[in-house]
């Protein structure tokens, strides 16, 4: 048997291949949209790609497997509640695909969502034991896929809670314990709250250590596994409906490098720059409008939550990685990049009149500020959980980076705003966003609430 696992770690996401090496069959499963590295490494290694399992419609990246039919002919398959615009092979309870004497077995693991199944993996088709188990988003190393990302498609989160109980309680612990589990997310990831930087396990150590694998009923199973869950980033919903429907197919050679006048006249015309430099050249000077998404990050989550699927959109990204932002964007099906600049630093300078500086203050200065006549209103984008863990700034206004763009009407327009997160790099986006749709006086918090706590540590310690 061949067995691979691909781990992107942008979107934390894992990706696998099976092979029979006698037969040469073989499987890939949840892939990403990019798939020349499965393509790759199985012409080197003379496998036929024969299937593409997804283990459910993913929602925080656009899967490969239009991608890969066309590519191999190979069929896609799905749980048997699956519903697509293309055409699908239903995967039902016990189905077995035999690749030679490697064997996949399906097993039905609804949950995160309906359709969802987890996949059987049998070294030799008589072994009474299999190999592992890809367990997709029903079982993470760690946690459990949340139930309550559907709630807009008229499933309930309790439904979906009540699927996923027995679907982890009693079909997946009731695998042996040797059984290696392999999800399809680590650490990260919105698709759950407490997930393991470990990128597989084994059914015995989840039984031991992972809170939702203890015994306990259905009522406290839901109840425990629906909260606390952060909100998922805008693009999942957008994203999960992708993944039912004949898509474009993934094309990197439709973005193209701008010449400076076709970059104008597409920023007249109201396409939106995406600058994925660091924060700190952000600041330093960045078109008026743009939206600042650092390359060095959960960028594609990030870029997902702040951006509009819809609109056009322009690259400008930090030297030689134009082509990765435009493929990362590309994953989670943001497909309308008109282009992008070969030499931000040379378009920086010809087109000086059009770039700005970012607002960014000091503890100090902040501390000022809010002991003054006209104090700014303080956004604090942490997720709740780091609030509960270190603290706020008193009197600041939390609104998570994922919800900011539904929550804008929240916040004055007559008044500065100070946006921070934990370090600087969340405000940053948050703090762009923002003077992206007309809020004039905006700043970022420099070093963010580490660097708030930090100064209140040495003044007590000073007092």
């Amino acid at each position: 048997m061949f067995f691979s696992q691909y781990y992107l770690d942008c979107l934390s996401q894992a990706s696998y291949l099976i092979a029979d090496e006698t037969t040469g069959q073989a499987v890939v499963v949840d892939p990403r949209r990019d798939v020349s590295e499965y393509l790759a490494d199985a012409r080197a290694r003379g496998f036929t790609v024969v299937g593409v399992i997804n283990t459910h419609f993913h929602a925080d990246f656009v899967a490969g497997h239009l991608e890969m039919a066309d590519e191999t002919g190979a069929w896609i398959g799905y749980g048997r509640r699956a519903e697509t615009e293309y055409p699908i092979r239903k995967l039902a309870e016990g189905e077995r695909i035999a690749l030679g004497d490697v064997v996949l077995e399906v097993m039905e693991t609804p949950g995160h969502t309906p359709e969802s199944i987890s996949v059987l993996v049998y070294e030799h088709a008589a072994d009474p034991v299999p190999y592992g188990v890809l367990t997709g988003d029903a079982l993470f190393v760690g946690d459990v896929g949340r139930p309550d990302l559907l709630a807009s498609s008229g499933v309930t989160a309790e439904e979906l809670g009540a699927m996923l109980h027995h679907s982890v309680q009693h079909k997946l612990m009731g695998l042996p314990d040797e059984v290696r589990i392999f999800p399809a997310h680590g650490a990260g990831s919105a698709c759950g709250k407490n997930l393991s930087t470990e990128k597989q396990s084994t059914i015995g150590a989840q039984r031991a250590t992972n809170y939702a694998c203890a015994p306990m009923s259905r009522e406290e199973f839901v109840a425990l596994v629906t909260a606390g869950q952060s909100t998922a980033p805008g693009y999942f919903a957008y994203d999960a409906e992708l993944n039912r429907r004949d898509r474009a197919r993934y094309d990197l050679t439709a973005a193209r490098p701008l010449a400076l006048a076709d970059f104008a006249g597409l920023r007249e015309r109201g396409a939106v720059v995406v600058d994925a430099r660091d924060p700190q050249d952000f600041a330093a000077g960045h078109f008026r409008g743009a939206l600042n998404v650092p390359a060095d990050g959960r960028f594609a989550e990030q870029a997902g939550t702040v951006l509009d699927p819809a609109a056009e959109l322009v690259v400008m990204a930090p030297q030689n990685r134009e082509e990765e932002i435009v493929t990362r964007l590309a994953r989670i099906g943001f497909d309308r990049v008109a282009g992008y600049l070969r030499s931000p630093d040379d378009a920086l300078a010809a087109l000086a009149d059009q770039v700005t500086p970012a607002g960014r203050v000091t503890v100090a200065q902040l501390r000022a500020a809010l002991e003054g006549e006209a104090p700014p209103v303080v956004v604090d984008v942490r997720g709740e959980d780091e609030r509960e863990a270190n603290g706020v700034v008193p009197g600041a206004v939390h609104i998570a980076l994922a919800e900011l763009p539904g929550r804008l009407t929240e916040l004055p327009t007559d008044r500065p705003l100070v946006v921070h997160c934990a370090g600087g790099h969340r405000s940053s986006i948050a703090a762009g966003l923002l003077r992206h749709h007309g809020f004039t006086d905006v700043s970022d918090l420099l070093g963010g609430y580490t660097a708030w706590a930090l100064a209140e540590d040495g003044a007590a310690a000073a007092g």
